[in-house]
């Protein structure tokens, strides 16, 4: 029976956290172009390079950084603000709706490919950084189940602040300290490379 218990308990944790995810896509579709339009596009495609694309990320990661906000353990003044409008039901529509968006593609800066590539698919021995492709996978498609969220494409200028906010600590909301403690050890040109390699990847 002990041995029942464990299998069964991690079966309803899933269980659980996939109907937490549930949402309504066409509820989410309106109340994204309505809320999070001016900031992220009307398909999650956000065009300022500060704002990150929600397009095709998982759901979720995103419900848990809308939840993230709404209770304060991220904070953003943008967001924070936003998400306190935000029902737990519209948390979980508008994460619904962006998941079945499409997210454009991106472009890497050719000088930063390189050492974006080496810190991705390897990181950075010396120092104790560890590899991005661990949690991220090889296409920067991320873990769903786990919340690592998905990053090809990505808004480098968006990536790289994440990675700086997360290494002085303004960023705290990742489990375990896991962000904080490899960023902490990153360069800021590491940073700058991984965040311009991970917006290339497709």
């Amino acid at each position: 029976m002990k041995k029942l218990a464990l299998p069964l308990a991690v079966s309803l944790t899933v269980c659980v956290g996939a109907a937490q995810a549930a949402g309504n896509v066409d509820a989410g579709k309106t109340k994204a172009t309505t809320v999070c339009v001016a900031c992220h596009g009307a398909d999650g495609n956000s065009v300022n390079p500060i704002w990150p694309k929600l397009a095709g990320q998982h759901p979720e990661y995103l419900l848990k950084e809308l939840r993230d906000f709404k209770s304060g353990a991220r904070k953003d003044p943008l967001m924070s603000a936003q998400a306190a409008l935000l029902s737990d039901q519209d948390v979980a529509d508008v994460a619904a709706y962006f998941a079945t968006q499409t997210r454009s593609p991106g472009t890497a800066a050719a000088d930063k490919i390189a050492v974006g590539q080496k810190m991705y698919r390897g990181g950075d021995a010396a120092t104790g950084v560890a590899a991005c492709i661990g949690c991220h996978g090889p296409d920067g498609a991320g873990n769903a189940a786990a919340r690592f969220p998905s990053l090809a494409g990505q808004q480098a200028d968006y990536v790289a602040k994440q990675l700086k906010d997360f290494k002085a600590g303004a960023r705290s909301n990742d489990p375990n300290q896991m962000m904080r403690t490899v960023a902490g050890k990153m360069t800021d040109a590491q940073i700058e490379a991984v965040a311009q390699y991970v917006q290339g990847l497709r």
